[in-house]
């Protein structure tokens, strides 16, 4: 991790490497068994897809931890890499999916050549970002992906913003913070980031979850002119 990272990357990386064999054991593919999220994931890849390209950039799964969202986005044939901020999540994705690629690195960094992306996929990996660091964020996504490009969104919500901190899960001490936001407020600084909104849903709480889910669809303007 860079020197100059913020001291939240510090903090998230820290907790989740502290956690990091738990959450894969608990949570090996959270999308197993969720026909919505699923669904919003084919959408994805069919925004990806451009017809008539000859060359498919990469798609980036950000935030990947145990890496089960890469991997079904390179089932449905989609070049991919996974990153995420904790060292030893990577090490796991890698381990349980040796096939593919993955590395450690931030979303407030992303070290990547201008308009590489053929399309991001963050889901649950914002909530730990505050807000005054979303705009930047959100920037670097626009900047790393190709004219007309996706980002697929997912994180908790409710009726309003809020966050919660937390000093223990699974048994570790952790210091990690949630920020759960509403789609308004997210869209929001989508837009302002040149992002353009494409559809928005929200799903009831299920199971054990307290929270709504909301997800987001965007898409880098074709052109600038867009």
């Amino acid at each position: 991790m860079r020197a100059d990272s913020p001291d939240f990357i510090r903090s998230t990386q820290a907790s989740y490497d502290a956690i990091a064999e738990d959450y894969a054991a608990g949570f090996p593919d959270s999308l197993a068994g969720r026909p919505l999220e699923l669904a919003l994931l084919t959408a994805f890849v069919d925004l990806v897809r451009a017809p008539g390209a000859p060359v498919q950039p990469p798609v980036a799964d950000i935030g990947s931890g145990p890496g089960y969202v890469a991997a079904r986005l390179h089932e449905s044939g989609l070049p991919v890499f996974g990153m995420d901020v904790s060292p030893r999540m990577v090490a796991l994705a890698r381990r349980a999916h040796p096939g593919l690629r993955f590395h450690v690195g931030s979303m407030t960094a992303l070290d990547l050549p201008d308009e590489t992306l053929g399309g991001i996929v963050a889901l649950y990996s914002i909530i730990h970002v505050p807000d005054d660091h979303l705009p930047s964020v959100f920037a670097g996504f626009h900047r790393v992906l190709v004219p007309g490009a996706p980002v697929l969104l997912g994180f908790q919500s409710g009726g309003e913003d809020g966050r919660a901190h937390f000093t223990e899960r699974f048994g570790q001490e952790i210091s990690l913070d949630f920020y759960w936001r509403t789609p308004e407020t997210v869209a929001a600084h989508l837009t302002k980031a040149g992002l353009e909104l494409h559809s928005r849903v929200l799903r009831e709480p299920e199971g054990e979850e307290q929270r709504p889910r909301a997800f987001l669809l965007a898409r880098k303007p074709a052109s600038a002119g867009a």
